[in-house]
């Protein structure tokens, strides 16, 4: 079993899945007593959510590149960044250590595509939503990627920050999303990804007429497959 490095705390909320979900895979492969090998490294959220919403992005990237190099040193032979918008700083950690770095979507478009599904919605941040890494990299995948109009992802995005990363869970947002994917759904989704660690705190599948791609479950269970391949 290689030993995996995780880059968690955005938010915590989200790591603590991650954290059981490649525990569970491996003991799934393995049986017994088995668990994972990992290690941690564990920001602080409010640090990198307001270099977010500064647009400091190199900032950004600059302590999870360090945070990876801590986890080099500590062991780690491959990373998970567990949060989807701080992939938008994978660059940056990639060229800051000699791991490979596991990419959530490429995790979740491998997924979606054995599905045979090629038009998707998308909900997560709105830095997630709005700028190109994210949905470029669906796309050279072959996926075509449609968004909430601009007030929804204002609501979808504010959920997550000051609901979610908090652990809210409440229903008149759940109502929310169930409503927001619904329109996806009408313009041509044949499924939504759930591109923000939180939100399937929120929702599941029965809140969708289309299936859910829950990128936190694909991304810890393919990470937890590369550590026993």
């Amino acid at each position: 079993m290689k030993t995996l490095g995780l880059i968690g705390g955005m938010s915590w909320e989200s790591t603590v899945p991650y954290y059981r979900l490649v525990n569970e895979t491996i003991k799934a492969r393995l049986g017994g007593l088995h668990s994972a090998k990992l290690v941690i490294y564990s920001v602080d959220f409010d640090e990198i959510a307001t270099l977010q919403h500064a647009g400091d992005w190199d900032a950004a990237g600059r302590v999870l590149a360090d945070a990876a190099q801590r986890l080099e040193r500590a062991g780690a032979e491959g990373l998970v960044i567990c949060a989807n918008t701080m992939h938008k700083v994978a660059p940056a950690i990639e060229a800051a250590v000699r791991l490979p770095v596991l990419h959530v979507v490429d995790a979740v478009a491998e997924d979606i595509r054995a599905a045979g599904f090629h038009n998707v919605g998308l909900l997560g941040t709105r830095f997630t939503m709005e700028q190109p890494f994210y949905t470029e990299r669906l796309a050279r995948h072959g996926l075509q990627t449609l968004i909430p109009e601009q007030a929804d992802r204002e609501l979808v995005h504010r959920v997550v920050y000051e609901e979610l990363c908090l652990g809210k869970l409440l229903d008149h947002s759940r109502d929310a999303y169930r409503r927001i994917m619904a329109g996806l759904v009408a313009r041509g989704a044949q499924a939504i990804i759930l591109g923000c660690t939180e939100i399937s705190m929120l929702v599941s599948a029965p809140d969708a007429q289309v299936p859910l791609f829950d990128t936190t479950a694909i991304h810890a269970r393919k990470a937890a497959e590369w550590m026993l391949a």
